[in-house]
Protein backbone atom coordinates (compact mmCIF):
# COMPACT_ATOMS: atom_id res chain seq x y z
CA UNK A 1 0.00 0.00 0.00
CA UNK A 2 1.28 3.08 -0.71
CA UNK A 3 1.59 5.64 2.24
CA UNK A 4 2.98 8.43 0.93
CA UNK A 5 0.42 10.65 1.38
CA UNK A 6 -0.42 9.73 4.69
CA UNK A 7 -0.58 12.00 7.40
CA UNK A 8 -0.55 15.94 7.35
CA UNK A 9 -4.54 16.26 7.57
CA UNK A 10 -4.64 19.69 7.68
CA UNK A 11 -3.55 20.51 3.93
CA UNK A 12 -5.13 20.30 1.22
CA UNK A 13 -4.37 17.16 -1.22
CA UNK A 14 -4.82 16.66 -4.62
CA UNK A 15 -5.14 13.43 -6.02
CA UNK A 16 -6.61 11.08 -8.77
CA UNK A 17 -7.53 11.94 -11.82
CA UNK A 18 -8.92 15.39 -11.42
CA UNK A 19 -5.61 16.35 -10.72
CA UNK A 20 -4.79 19.64 -12.37
CA UNK A 21 -7.04 18.34 -15.13
CA UNK A 22 -4.22 16.91 -16.94
CA UNK A 23 -4.65 15.68 -20.37
CA UNK A 24 -1.31 13.58 -21.02
CA UNK A 25 -2.36 13.92 -24.86
CA UNK A 26 -1.43 16.82 -25.24
CA UNK A 27 2.26 16.32 -23.69
CA UNK A 28 5.08 15.65 -26.50
CA UNK A 29 6.10 11.67 -26.96
CA UNK A 30 9.61 12.44 -25.43
CA UNK A 31 9.07 15.01 -22.98
CA UNK A 32 6.27 14.02 -20.65
CA UNK A 33 8.65 14.61 -17.41
CA UNK A 34 8.89 18.18 -18.80
CA UNK A 35 5.24 18.57 -19.87
CA UNK A 36 4.67 17.76 -16.60
CA UNK A 37 6.75 20.21 -14.49
CA UNK A 38 5.53 23.18 -16.37
CA UNK A 39 1.78 22.04 -15.76
CA UNK A 40 2.49 21.72 -11.89
CA UNK A 41 4.73 25.12 -12.55
CA UNK A 42 1.73 26.77 -14.07
CA UNK A 43 -0.46 25.58 -11.31
CA UNK A 44 1.46 26.84 -8.68
CA UNK A 45 1.90 30.69 -11.13
CA UNK A 46 -1.89 31.05 -10.99
CA UNK A 47 -2.86 29.90 -7.68
CA UNK A 48 -4.62 26.48 -8.17
CA UNK A 49 -1.85 24.79 -6.02
CA UNK A 50 -1.53 27.13 -2.88
CA UNK A 51 1.72 26.66 -0.64
CA UNK A 52 0.79 23.75 1.75
CA UNK A 53 -0.42 21.64 -1.22
CA UNK A 54 0.10 18.34 -1.18
CA UNK A 55 0.79 16.60 -4.48
CA UNK A 56 -0.57 12.98 -5.34
CA UNK A 57 2.07 10.12 -4.52
CA UNK A 58 4.44 9.48 -7.64
CA UNK A 59 2.87 5.83 -8.00
CA UNK A 60 -1.17 7.78 -8.31
CA UNK A 61 -0.57 10.29 -10.57
CA UNK A 62 1.66 8.16 -13.13
CA UNK A 63 -1.27 5.51 -12.89
CA UNK A 64 -3.95 8.24 -13.02
CA UNK A 65 -1.99 9.78 -16.40
CA UNK A 66 -1.06 6.18 -17.93
CA UNK A 67 2.76 6.98 -17.83
CA UNK A 68 5.57 5.16 -15.96
CA UNK A 69 6.28 6.48 -12.49
CA UNK A 70 9.76 7.45 -12.89
CA UNK A 71 8.10 10.51 -15.57
CA UNK A 72 6.26 11.81 -12.47
CA UNK A 73 9.62 11.29 -9.94
CA UNK A 74 11.61 13.61 -12.71
CA UNK A 75 8.94 16.11 -12.74
CA UNK A 76 8.56 16.37 -9.14
CA UNK A 77 12.00 16.49 -8.95
CA UNK A 78 12.89 19.61 -10.94
CA UNK A 79 10.57 21.41 -8.78
CA UNK A 80 12.29 19.82 -5.71
CA UNK A 81 15.58 21.68 -6.92
CA UNK A 82 13.83 25.05 -8.24
CA UNK A 83 12.49 25.08 -4.50
CA UNK A 84 8.98 25.18 -5.00
CA UNK A 85 8.16 21.56 -3.70
CA UNK A 86 9.69 19.46 -0.31
CA UNK A 87 9.53 15.81 -0.22
CA UNK A 88 8.13 15.55 3.09
CA UNK A 89 8.56 11.31 3.65
CA UNK A 90 5.41 9.79 5.07
CA UNK A 91 3.76 13.48 4.20
CA UNK A 92 4.44 12.97 0.78
CA UNK A 93 5.24 15.85 -1.24
CA UNK A 94 4.07 19.41 -0.35
CA UNK A 95 3.91 22.98 -2.24
CA UNK A 96 6.83 25.23 -0.45
CA UNK A 97 6.70 27.93 -2.72
CA UNK A 98 5.66 29.72 -6.33
CA UNK A 99 7.28 31.58 -8.72
CA UNK A 100 5.62 35.17 -9.40
CA UNK A 101 3.52 35.64 -12.29
CA UNK A 102 5.31 36.44 -15.81
CA UNK A 103 4.56 39.64 -16.98
CA UNK A 104 3.91 40.20 -20.46
CA UNK A 105 7.01 41.57 -21.32
CA UNK A 106 8.59 38.45 -20.13
CA UNK A 107 6.13 36.22 -21.76
CA UNK A 108 7.18 38.19 -24.97
CA UNK A 109 9.19 36.07 -27.17
CA UNK A 110 11.36 38.64 -28.85
CA UNK A 111 13.02 41.56 -27.70
CA UNK A 112 11.34 44.51 -29.62
CA UNK A 113 10.83 48.57 -28.57
CA UNK A 114 12.13 48.35 -25.18
CA UNK A 115 11.27 51.51 -22.88
CA UNK A 116 13.98 53.83 -22.00
CA UNK A 117 16.20 52.54 -19.71
CA UNK A 118 15.62 56.00 -18.11
CA UNK A 119 12.06 56.21 -17.93
CA UNK A 120 12.27 53.30 -15.34
CA UNK A 121 13.43 56.47 -13.21
CA UNK A 122 11.88 59.36 -14.51
CA UNK A 123 10.33 60.41 -11.53
CA UNK A 124 12.79 59.73 -9.25
CA UNK A 125 15.85 62.15 -8.26
CA UNK A 126 19.60 60.08 -9.29
CA UNK A 127 20.88 60.36 -5.81
CA UNK A 128 17.88 58.28 -5.18
CA UNK A 129 17.78 55.66 -7.82
CA UNK A 130 20.00 52.72 -5.76
CA UNK A 131 16.92 52.58 -2.91
CA UNK A 132 14.44 53.04 -5.88
CA UNK A 133 15.97 49.89 -7.52
CA UNK A 134 16.60 47.99 -4.39
CA UNK A 135 12.38 48.29 -3.51
CA UNK A 136 11.22 47.62 -6.46
CA UNK A 137 9.86 44.05 -7.22
CA UNK A 138 10.66 41.66 -9.91
CA UNK A 139 10.24 38.08 -11.26
CA UNK A 140 13.89 37.25 -11.30
CA UNK A 141 15.84 38.73 -8.59
CA UNK A 142 19.78 38.36 -8.98
CA UNK A 143 19.91 41.37 -6.08
CA UNK A 144 23.45 40.55 -4.27
CA UNK A 145 23.37 39.43 -0.96
CA UNK A 146 20.12 37.61 -0.83
CA UNK A 147 20.06 33.79 0.29
CA UNK A 148 17.47 31.40 -0.72
CA UNK A 149 14.60 32.13 1.76
CA UNK A 150 13.09 28.93 0.93
CA UNK A 151 15.93 26.73 2.34
CA UNK A 152 15.58 28.16 6.08
CA UNK A 153 15.16 25.24 8.16
CA UNK A 154 11.64 26.14 9.37
CA UNK A 155 11.15 22.23 11.38
CA UNK A 156 14.72 22.42 12.77
CA UNK A 157 13.66 25.65 14.26
CA UNK A 158 10.44 25.39 15.32
CA UNK A 159 11.43 22.14 17.37
CA UNK A 160 14.20 24.52 18.80
CA UNK A 161 11.77 27.34 19.52
CA UNK A 162 9.61 24.74 21.35
CA UNK A 163 12.31 23.25 23.74
CA UNK A 164 13.39 27.10 24.48
CA UNK A 165 9.93 27.60 25.43
CA UNK A 166 9.33 24.56 27.45
CA UNK A 167 12.20 25.55 29.55
CA UNK A 168 12.07 29.29 29.32
CA UNK A 169 12.64 31.18 33.08
CA UNK A 170 9.62 34.25 33.51
CA UNK A 171 12.79 36.42 34.03
CA UNK A 172 13.66 35.97 30.40
CA UNK A 173 10.61 37.45 29.14
CA UNK A 174 11.94 40.85 30.79
CA UNK A 175 14.50 43.19 29.87
CA UNK A 176 17.56 42.01 29.63
CA UNK A 177 20.88 42.91 29.17
CA UNK A 178 21.82 45.68 26.26
CA UNK A 179 24.85 43.07 25.20
CA UNK A 180 22.60 40.34 24.59
CA UNK A 181 21.55 37.09 25.85
CA UNK A 182 24.53 35.60 27.40
CA UNK A 183 23.49 31.95 26.05
CA UNK A 184 23.89 33.64 22.85
CA UNK A 185 26.81 35.44 23.54
CA UNK A 186 28.61 31.96 23.93
CA UNK A 187 26.99 30.30 21.39
CA UNK A 188 28.49 33.16 18.91
CA UNK A 189 31.71 33.36 20.94
CA UNK A 190 31.98 29.76 20.44
CA UNK A 191 30.79 30.14 17.16
CA UNK A 192 33.30 32.76 15.64
CA UNK A 193 36.58 29.87 17.36
CA UNK A 194 35.36 26.89 15.13
CA UNK A 195 34.68 28.80 12.09
CA UNK A 196 36.46 31.73 11.99
CA UNK A 197 39.51 31.28 14.47
CA UNK A 198 38.61 33.84 16.55
CA UNK A 199 38.97 33.71 20.57
CA UNK A 200 36.87 35.45 22.52
CA UNK A 201 34.89 36.16 25.41
CA UNK A 202 31.12 35.87 25.74
CA UNK A 203 31.54 39.49 27.44
CA UNK A 204 33.11 40.94 24.57
CA UNK A 205 30.34 39.62 21.98
CA UNK A 206 27.40 42.27 20.94
CA UNK A 207 24.36 41.02 19.78
CA UNK A 208 22.78 43.93 17.13
CA UNK A 209 19.88 44.02 14.32
CA UNK A 210 22.77 43.07 11.66
CA UNK A 211 25.50 44.30 9.72
CA UNK A 212 23.14 47.56 9.33
CA UNK A 213 22.89 48.57 12.80
CA UNK A 214 26.65 47.59 13.03
CA UNK A 215 27.84 50.28 10.86
CA UNK A 216 25.38 52.84 12.16
CA UNK A 217 26.09 52.12 15.85
CA UNK A 218 29.83 52.55 14.92
CA UNK A 219 29.51 55.27 12.97
CA UNK A 220 28.05 57.31 16.05
CA UNK A 221 31.14 55.90 18.24
CA UNK A 222 33.48 56.87 16.00
CA UNK A 223 32.09 60.29 14.97
CA UNK A 224 31.93 61.04 18.81
CA UNK A 225 35.54 60.05 19.09
CA UNK A 226 36.96 62.51 16.19
CA UNK A 227 37.05 60.37 13.79
CA UNK A 228 35.49 62.12 10.73
CA UNK A 229 36.38 59.68 7.84
CA UNK A 230 36.03 55.88 7.22
CA UNK A 231 38.04 54.82 3.78
CA UNK A 232 35.84 52.14 2.09
CA UNK A 233 37.22 49.86 -0.71
CA UNK A 234 36.59 50.55 -4.13
CA UNK A 235 34.59 49.12 -5.86
CA UNK A 236 32.73 48.36 -2.71
CA UNK A 237 28.84 48.39 -1.07
CA UNK A 238 27.12 51.59 -2.02
CA UNK A 239 24.81 50.64 0.93
CA UNK A 240 27.63 50.27 3.53
CA UNK A 241 28.75 53.79 1.98
CA UNK A 242 25.15 55.17 3.08
CA UNK A 243 24.98 53.91 6.22
CA UNK A 244 28.45 55.96 7.45
CA UNK A 245 27.79 58.70 5.45
CA UNK A 246 24.11 58.79 7.54
CA UNK A 247 26.76 58.79 10.56
CA UNK A 248 28.19 62.18 9.11
CA UNK A 249 31.26 60.63 7.72
CA UNK A 250 33.23 60.43 4.85
CA UNK A 251 33.57 57.56 2.58
CA UNK A 252 37.01 58.19 0.88
CA UNK A 253 37.92 55.20 -1.96
CA UNK A 254 40.60 52.77 -1.77
CA UNK A 255 41.39 50.92 -4.67
CA UNK A 256 40.99 46.86 -4.65
CA UNK A 257 42.83 44.74 -7.03
CA UNK A 258 43.40 40.64 -7.56
CA UNK A 259 45.32 40.78 -3.54
CA UNK A 260 42.50 42.94 -1.96
CA UNK A 261 42.76 46.38 -1.09
CA UNK A 262 45.92 48.41 -1.72
CA UNK A 263 47.33 49.50 1.32
CA UNK A 264 49.81 51.59 0.06
CA UNK A 265 46.54 54.21 -1.21
CA UNK A 266 45.20 53.73 2.42
CA UNK A 267 48.47 55.24 3.95
CA UNK A 268 48.15 58.16 1.29
CA UNK A 269 44.52 58.74 2.53
CA UNK A 270 45.96 59.70 5.99
CA UNK A 271 42.51 58.33 7.10
CA UNK A 272 42.63 56.75 10.66
CA UNK A 273 39.93 53.97 9.90
CA UNK A 274 38.66 51.66 6.75
CA UNK A 275 35.89 49.24 6.45
CA UNK A 276 37.12 45.97 4.77
CA UNK A 277 34.93 42.53 3.58
CA UNK A 278 38.66 40.81 2.82
CA UNK A 279 37.09 37.04 3.22
CA UNK A 280 35.21 37.53 0.24
CA UNK A 281 35.03 41.15 -1.37
CA UNK A 282 32.24 42.58 -2.31
CA UNK A 283 31.92 42.91 -5.29
CA UNK A 284 34.49 41.56 -6.94
CA UNK A 285 35.08 38.14 -4.77
CA UNK A 286 38.68 38.45 -4.13
CA UNK A 287 40.60 37.29 -0.84
CA UNK A 288 42.76 39.23 1.30
CA UNK A 289 46.17 38.00 0.49
CA UNK A 290 49.16 37.04 2.81
CA UNK A 291 51.54 40.10 1.96
CA UNK A 292 48.56 42.44 1.90
CA UNK A 293 47.33 41.07 5.47
CA UNK A 294 51.16 41.93 6.41
CA UNK A 295 50.83 45.28 4.63
CA UNK A 296 47.50 46.12 6.43
CA UNK A 297 48.72 44.78 10.29
CA UNK A 298 51.62 46.76 9.97
CA UNK A 299 49.84 49.55 9.20
CA UNK A 300 47.73 48.87 12.24
CA UNK A 301 50.27 49.03 14.33
CA UNK A 302 52.40 51.91 13.17
CA UNK A 303 49.33 54.71 12.93
CA UNK A 304 46.54 52.66 15.71
CA UNK A 305 44.78 52.61 12.43
CA UNK A 306 40.98 51.21 13.02
CA UNK A 307 39.33 48.01 10.85
CA UNK A 308 35.60 47.01 10.31
CA UNK A 309 36.07 43.76 9.10
CA UNK A 310 32.85 42.89 8.08
CA UNK A 311 33.03 39.03 7.68
CA UNK A 312 30.71 38.98 4.36
CA UNK A 313 30.17 35.55 2.86
CA UNK A 314 32.78 33.97 4.62
CA UNK A 315 31.27 30.56 5.58
CA UNK A 316 29.59 30.28 1.79
CA UNK A 317 33.04 28.90 0.32
CA UNK A 318 33.41 26.26 -2.47
CA UNK A 319 36.03 26.17 -4.36
CA UNK A 320 39.01 27.12 -2.07
CA UNK A 321 40.07 27.14 1.47
CA UNK A 322 38.82 29.13 4.76
CA UNK A 323 41.48 32.45 5.53
CA UNK A 324 41.15 33.28 9.31
CA UNK A 325 39.47 36.92 10.51
CA UNK A 326 41.70 39.87 10.38
CA UNK A 327 40.06 39.77 14.25
CA UNK A 328 41.99 36.60 15.05
CA UNK A 329 45.55 38.52 14.78
CA UNK A 330 44.49 42.02 15.02
CA UNK A 331 42.02 42.21 18.43
CA UNK A 332 43.29 45.42 19.55
CA UNK A 333 42.47 47.17 16.00
CA UNK A 334 39.48 45.80 14.29
CA UNK A 335 35.72 45.69 15.04
CA UNK A 336 34.76 42.30 13.98
CA UNK A 337 31.08 42.64 12.73
CA UNK A 338 29.20 38.78 11.64
CA UNK A 339 25.13 38.05 11.29
CA UNK A 340 23.36 35.34 10.29
CA UNK A 341 21.18 37.42 7.59
CA UNK A 342 23.07 34.66 4.89
CA UNK A 343 22.62 31.68 6.95
CA UNK A 344 19.25 31.55 7.73
CA UNK A 345 17.60 34.74 6.76
CA UNK A 346 17.47 38.62 7.38
CA UNK A 347 14.47 38.61 8.69
CA UNK A 348 15.99 37.31 11.79
CA UNK A 349 18.00 40.71 12.53
CA UNK A 350 20.86 39.07 14.25
CA UNK A 351 23.95 39.89 14.21
CA UNK A 352 27.44 40.60 16.52
CA UNK A 353 30.06 43.11 16.72
CA UNK A 354 33.32 42.65 18.47
CA UNK A 355 34.88 45.65 19.52
CA UNK A 356 38.46 46.71 20.33
CA UNK A 357 38.44 47.52 23.90
CA UNK A 358 39.00 51.19 23.90
CA UNK A 359 35.50 51.44 22.37
CA UNK A 360 33.77 48.57 23.95
CA UNK A 361 31.47 50.18 26.76
CA UNK A 362 30.53 53.49 23.91
CA UNK A 363 29.55 50.37 21.88
CA UNK A 364 27.54 49.29 24.04
CA UNK A 365 25.85 52.79 25.57
CA UNK A 366 25.07 53.24 21.76
CA UNK A 367 23.28 50.01 21.47
CA UNK A 368 21.70 50.58 24.93
CA UNK A 369 19.89 53.98 24.26
CA UNK A 370 18.90 53.17 20.56
CA UNK A 371 16.76 50.08 21.35
CA UNK A 372 17.56 48.46 24.53
CA UNK A 373 18.65 45.33 22.57
CA UNK A 374 17.51 42.77 20.68
CA UNK A 375 14.42 40.70 21.10
CA UNK A 376 15.42 38.02 23.65
CA UNK A 377 13.03 35.21 22.45
CA UNK A 378 15.00 34.77 18.82
CA UNK A 379 18.29 35.08 20.60
CA UNK A 380 17.44 32.02 22.89
CA UNK A 381 16.41 29.60 20.07
CA UNK A 382 19.42 30.93 17.65
CA UNK A 383 21.56 29.88 20.70
CA UNK A 384 20.29 26.47 21.04
CA UNK A 385 20.19 26.46 17.11
CA UNK A 386 24.11 27.05 17.15
CA UNK A 387 24.81 25.06 20.25
CA UNK A 388 23.00 21.73 18.73
CA UNK A 389 25.17 21.49 15.47
CA UNK A 390 21.79 22.05 13.34
CA UNK A 391 23.59 25.30 12.15
CA UNK A 392 26.60 23.58 10.76
CA UNK A 393 24.29 20.96 8.67
CA UNK A 394 22.20 24.04 7.39
CA UNK A 395 25.61 25.23 6.36
CA UNK A 396 26.53 22.23 4.95
CA UNK A 397 23.25 22.17 3.40
CA UNK A 398 23.49 25.63 1.85
CA UNK A 399 27.13 24.86 0.29
CA UNK A 400 25.92 22.03 -1.19
CA UNK A 401 22.80 24.01 -2.39
CA UNK A 402 24.40 26.99 -3.58
CA UNK A 403 27.09 25.52 -5.39
CA UNK A 404 24.19 24.16 -7.74
CA UNK A 405 23.23 27.63 -8.27
CA UNK A 406 25.90 29.00 -8.96
CA UNK A 407 27.28 26.34 -11.32
CA UNK A 408 24.32 27.02 -12.92
CA UNK A 409 24.81 31.07 -13.70
CA UNK A 410 28.17 30.31 -14.99
CA UNK A 411 26.75 27.86 -17.33
CA UNK A 412 23.83 30.49 -18.54
CA UNK A 413 26.45 33.34 -18.57
CA UNK A 414 28.66 31.45 -20.51
CA UNK A 415 25.83 30.56 -23.15
CA UNK A 416 23.89 34.08 -23.35
CA UNK A 417 26.50 36.82 -22.14
CA UNK A 418 30.09 34.97 -23.95
CA UNK A 419 31.74 38.13 -23.65
CA UNK A 420 31.53 38.45 -20.15
CA UNK A 421 34.42 37.87 -17.89
CA UNK A 422 33.61 36.23 -14.54
CA UNK A 423 34.67 37.43 -11.25
CA UNK A 424 34.74 35.76 -7.92
CA UNK A 425 32.64 32.89 -8.32
CA UNK A 426 34.84 30.13 -5.91
CA UNK A 427 32.91 31.46 -2.91
CA UNK A 428 29.75 33.31 -2.07
CA UNK A 429 26.50 33.83 -2.89
CA UNK A 430 26.77 36.62 -5.87
CA UNK A 431 29.50 36.89 -8.94
CA UNK A 432 30.39 40.00 -10.71
CA UNK A 433 30.72 40.35 -14.47
CA UNK A 434 32.57 42.48 -16.57
CA UNK A 435 32.83 43.56 -20.07
CA UNK A 436 35.08 44.71 -22.61
CA UNK A 437 32.54 46.91 -24.52
CA UNK A 438 31.48 50.93 -23.99
CA UNK A 439 28.02 51.60 -22.54
CA UNK A 440 26.27 52.31 -19.28
CA UNK A 441 25.73 49.05 -17.12
CA UNK A 442 22.85 51.32 -15.32
CA UNK A 443 21.16 51.50 -18.68
CA UNK A 444 21.57 47.54 -19.04
CA UNK A 445 20.17 47.41 -15.22
CA UNK A 446 17.54 49.64 -15.71
CA UNK A 447 16.16 48.08 -19.18
CA UNK A 448 16.34 44.08 -17.68
CA UNK A 449 14.41 45.49 -14.72
CA UNK A 450 11.57 46.24 -16.89
CA UNK A 451 11.82 43.24 -18.20
CA UNK A 452 11.30 41.80 -15.02
CA UNK A 453 14.82 40.85 -14.05
CA UNK A 454 16.31 42.89 -11.16
CA UNK A 455 20.43 42.99 -11.42
CA UNK A 456 22.62 45.89 -9.42
CA UNK A 457 25.24 47.66 -11.97
CA UNK A 458 28.66 47.67 -10.84
CA UNK A 459 28.78 51.22 -11.69
CA UNK A 460 26.98 51.69 -8.04
CA UNK A 461 29.43 50.30 -6.28
CA UNK A 462 32.31 52.38 -7.72
CA UNK A 463 33.13 55.64 -6.45
CA UNK A 464 35.77 55.65 -10.20
CA UNK A 465 35.04 55.10 -13.34
CA UNK A 466 35.68 51.29 -14.06
CA UNK A 467 34.55 49.24 -17.20
CA UNK A 468 30.80 48.14 -17.20
CA UNK A 469 29.59 45.03 -15.16
CA UNK A 470 26.74 43.80 -13.41
CA UNK A 471 27.09 42.18 -9.54
CA UNK A 472 24.59 38.77 -9.76
CA UNK A 473 23.03 37.01 -6.51
CA UNK A 474 22.12 33.80 -7.40
CA UNK A 475 21.41 31.95 -4.20
CA UNK A 476 17.49 33.12 -4.12
CA UNK A 477 17.25 32.17 -7.63
CA UNK A 478 15.98 28.33 -9.15
CA UNK A 479 18.23 27.11 -12.02
CA UNK A 480 15.53 27.82 -14.50
CA UNK A 481 15.19 31.14 -13.31
CA UNK A 482 18.85 31.72 -13.75
CA UNK A 483 18.80 30.30 -17.11
CA UNK A 484 15.65 32.58 -18.40
CA UNK A 485 17.05 35.80 -16.53
CA UNK A 486 20.44 35.43 -17.90
CA UNK A 487 18.97 35.23 -21.14
CA UNK A 488 17.19 38.43 -20.63
CA UNK A 489 20.33 40.00 -19.45
CA UNK A 490 21.83 38.81 -23.05
CA UNK A 491 18.84 40.29 -25.31
CA UNK A 492 19.26 43.87 -23.59
CA UNK A 493 23.06 43.38 -23.96
CA UNK A 494 23.01 42.60 -27.44
CA UNK A 495 20.25 45.77 -28.05
CA UNK A 496 22.25 48.15 -26.13
CA UNK A 497 25.55 47.38 -28.33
Amino acid sequence: MDRSNEGASDRSVTTGADFLHLAIDEAPGGGKADWLARQVRLALVDGRLPVGSRLPATRVLAGELGVSRGVVTEAYQRLIEDGHLAGRGRNGTIVVGAPAAATTATKSPMFTSPPSPRSVFAAVPSTDIFDTMRMARARIDFSPGLPDLAAFPRAAWLRTERRVLNHLAASDLGYGDPRGTPALRLAIANWIARNRGIRADPGEVLIVAGTAQTLTLLGRVLHDDGISAVAVEDPGSLGARQHLRNCRLDTPPVAVDSEGVRVDELRATGEAAILLTPAHQFPTGVVLRGSRRSELTRWAHESGGLIIEDDYDAEHRYDRTPVPALRSVLAENVFYAGSVSKLLAPALRIGWVLAPPKYRDALVDAKRFADLGNAALPQLVLAQFMESGAMERQLRHLRRHHRRRRDAMIKAISAHLPSAIVHGAAAGLHLTVTFEAEFADTDLAATALARDVKVHPLSWHSQRPRRPGLVLGYAASTPTDISEGVATLGEVLRHLT
